[in-house]
């Protein structure tokens, strides 16, 4: 059976950490490529994989957004997620946690329950679930995890828990998909012993030597400690068993661009459809770094200008209290550690800066004038990438991560201590600035590419940033050309008829002359008909009626354009027409 991702009716019976789910933007290919993957689940023949990419890269929202798309698919692949948290635990509780949980997503997909997920179900729920619905399996399993607990066996209740999702797919003809977030700390955070004190299992990865290769219930894991988490990979369960999957950590340009209206939007935080463009590019496409932009609790921000734009980018970057810089900080002390000598950092940085090439121990020694036998120099680039900060090629070809964010951050941290120069950050964002508007035409191409996403936000947007102008500038057909004086822009108005119909209306600016401009936005592709634009009418007939003292200002952005006979209706009816939005603001203002 193929799985039908396309016009999923989204559930989200798992929270997402991310919290509104329309701030998961962008990882367009890597969902079409884990679709197919999944697809292949009920043919047995997918891999299991796992998701390596630094932390705040993006992969808990990623495998979560999987989970609640499977969820709601209602397929022959039932997901199960569990988060393996860095917090000491005794093996039979943990055992314990991962059975229920297990247990609580397949019921909770069965009886297409939510709330059991919200709230999974305490072990001996579980078992009057079982005598209820005649499962025997359930009883028998927590029957046996009460046996082993009152023995202190937790390694048989361990046994149970992390061999169920293949025992049930087997038992019940059914396909599971095992989503395991931050599979590293499996062995660095559970004991033995019930005071979590001395007996620590650092084999506990291998409990999945057998079913990592399962078909019928494959793994889906991430990992943030990648040189760690690739460590106990290969001494625990071999080379081969799971497919290793790098996720980027920047999204393409128009899907960061996307990231930054989405944030400022649902944030209601202000900006222009300019400094958006200057905000992805200084974050590199990196999602938490532009959410920690537009989230800034820097004093003096302000998202609409230049200056304040590289301003709050540089408070993030450089300050310790930033949220952005606080993350670094704990990625620094959990890493960094590994690699606390001078030549190693310096390499790092060369390896970074240059990442569009590779460099031999050789041709390092080379560049950056290192009095160190080449050996020695091989020796520490290997150091650097068994913590998976660089990657190699070849047994001597070595290359930086392809990371802009962790570039600069790697400056702000190191270059003062390697070169004895500390990085003027605001004097590179102005000159990035320069090559920003050397790029004009191609950078107003990627708003454009937009507006089929975000069209009603971006002519609210220009509208509001503008605020004086006349209306033809945007729309064609429009008879009003006094210039307005817009004080208010609201996108979604809706409205109510008498008997009790209720009518939205896309984007409303509002005038200090008492002119209010009414614009229905429409991104399909598809030509707009003389019916859609007669409801339009029906609407700004409405408004009217309900603000008589307002003069209103009726405008149609169609994507797609307008029929022969919209077009001509439009006209009659005084309509403004357009079918792009015209930018038309050239320079920023500092």
């Amino acid at each position: 059976m193929t799985i039908d991702f396309s016009n999923l009716k989204m559930q989200y019976p798992l929270p997402e950490r991310i919290g509104n789910p329309d701030l998961l933007t962008g990882r367009k290919k890597d969902f079409v490529e884990y679709h197919r993957w999944i697809s292949e689940i009920p043919k047995m023949i997918s891999r299991s994989r796992v998701i390596l990419a630094r932390r705040k890269s993006g992969k808990t929202a990623f495998v979560q957004r999987i989970f609640n798309q499977l969820w709601s698919a209602d397929s022959d692949v039932i997901p199960f997620y569990f988060e393996i948290k860095d917090q000491k635990i005794w093996l039979g509780d943990f055992a314990e946690e991962y059975y229920r949980i297990f247990v609580s997503h397949y019921i909770s997909f069965i009886e297409r329950n939510p709330e059991i997920i919200q709230k999974p179900f305490e072990i001996e729920q579980i078992k009057a679930y079982g005598k209820k619905k005649s499962q025997k399996v359930f009883v028998d399993d927590v029957d046996a995890m009460h046996k082993h607990k009152t023995d202190n066996r937790p390694g048989m209740m361990w046994e149970i828990a992390y061999n169920a999702p293949h025992r049930y797919a087997a038992l019940h003809k059914k396909f599971f998909l095992v989503i395991i977030d931050e599979f590293q700390n499996i062995n660095g955070y559970i004991y033995r012993d019930k005071e979590c004190e001395t007996a620590l299992d650092e084999t506990m990865t291998g409990s999945f030597h057998e079913h990592s290769e399962s078909k019928i219930a494959p793994m889906l894991c991430t990992g943030s400690d990648v040189g760690w988490l690739l460590h106990n990979v290969a001494k625990y369960l071999g080379v081969g068993r799971f497919k290793q999957m790098r996720m980027k950590t920047y999204l393409t340009d128009e899907e960061g661009l996307e990231t930054v209206f989405k944030y400022a939007k649902i944030h209601e935080i202000p900006i222009t459809n300019e400094s958006a463009l200057l905000i992805n590019r200084l974050c590199y496409s990196d999602a938490f770094f532009i959410s920690c932009i537009i989230r800034s609790s820097y004093e003096e921000k302000d998202l609409t200008t230049r200056a304040g734009v590289i301003n709050t980018v540089n408070y993030e970057l450089t300050n310790r209290e930033a949220d952005f810089a606080n993350n670094w900080d704990e990625y620094f002390r959990t890493t960094f550690h590994r690699i606390n000598e001078v030549y190693a950092k310096k390499m790092l940085l060369h390896l970074t800066k240059f990442r569009d090439r590779s460099w031999t121990p050789q041709e390092i020694k080379e560049a950056l004038g290192i009095d160190m036998d080449v050996n020695e120099i091989h020796a520490k680039l290997e150091m650097l990438r068994k913590a998976d900060l660089i990657r190699d090629l070849s047994s001597i070809d070595y290359i930086g991560p392809d990371d802009g964010t962790f570039y600069l951050v790697l400056r702000h941290r190191f270059e003062k201590e390697i070169s004895g120069l500390k990085p003027d950050f605001k004097k590179e964002f102005h000159e990035e600035i320069g090559k920003l508007k050397q790029e004009n035409r191609s950078l107003r191409g990627k708003l454009n590419q937009l507006v089929g996403k975000m069209a009603e936000y971006q002519l609210a947007l220009d509208f509001r940033n503008r605020g004086r102008f006349s209306l033809p500038v945007y729309f064609e057909g429009v008879k009003d050309d006094t210039q307005l004086n817009i004080n208010n822009v609201t996108s979604r108005v809706y409205l109510q008829r008498p008997e009790g119909k209720n009518l939205e209306i896309d984007v409303k600016a509002e005038s200090s002359c008492g002119r209010t401009v009414l614009v229905e936005v429409k991104k399909r592709q598809a030509k707009v008909d003389l019916k859609t634009v007669e409801d339009f009418v029906e609407k700004v007939e409405v408004y009217q009626e309900l603000y008589p003292d307002q003069k209103v200002i009726p405008a149609f952005l169609s994507l797609g354009g307008f029929t022969d006979e919209a077009l001509a209706y439009c006209k009659s009816q005084k309509i403004g027409v357009a079918q792009k939005i015209k930018y038309f603001q050239e320079e920023w203002s500092d």
